[in-house]
């Protein structure tokens, strides 16, 4: 006998949902709780995801797939909440002042090279990392794509983001060098 596969009838004539339909929801629906969660909530979905990752495909593809995660958040972030259309010290405003309000982090720039590409910047208070044990590696992969995904959408050239500093690795900030490819 067939195994007949369960099929809910009234999402028959739906289409195929994308990021963006998950990113539309009705200001308000949460009247008790509101929009904030804290860091804990985050972070028990970030590492469930993340060890699930890791045991199913191995570390090399788990981070291939946060970084690819936050580097299509972090374009729709550009999209959605940065004017693209401004000159590159309006825009880091921009930005450092939507991170803070949306408590992603607090975002410095240590060193910008307009000409190469090349920017050194950090972010504090790191929903991701600040507060963590030194685990002896950086775990801020999903930043990385983010930051990258975040430049690549202003500038239209593509930026790639590695932490080299992190909270996990004892420092107390997330350090990123960031490079134009």
């Amino acid at each position: 006998m067939d195994k007949k596969e369960n099929v809910n009838i009234f999402m028959q004539d739906s289409k195929k949902l994308d990021f963006e339909d998950y990113m539309k929801y009705e200001k308000g629906s949460r009247g008790n709780l509101g929009e904030e969660l804290p860091v804990i909530v985050y972070r028990m979905m970030e590492y469930s995801v993340m060890e699930e990752l890791v045991q199913r495909f191995g570390r090399e593809e788990q981070v291939d797939i946060f970084r690819s995660a936050g580097y299509r958040a972090g374009a729709y972030f550009a999209k959605t909440f940065l004017n693209l259309e401004q000159p590159l010290d309006s825009f880091i405003s921009e930005l450092q002042r939507t991170m803070e309000n949306l408590k992603i982090g607090v975002l410095r720039i240590e060193r910008i090279e307009e000409e190469t590409g090349h920017i050194i910047l950090t972010v504090s208070e790191d929903a991701d990392c600040s507060g963590l044990p030194v685990l002896g590696e950086t775990v801020c992969n999903y930043d990385e794509g983010f930051i990258s995904g975040v430049l690549s959408t202003y500038s239209g050239r593509e930026y790639t983001a590695v932490e080299v500093d992190c909270w996990a690795t004892g420092d107390r900030v997330c350090r990123f060098h960031v490079d134009c490819k």
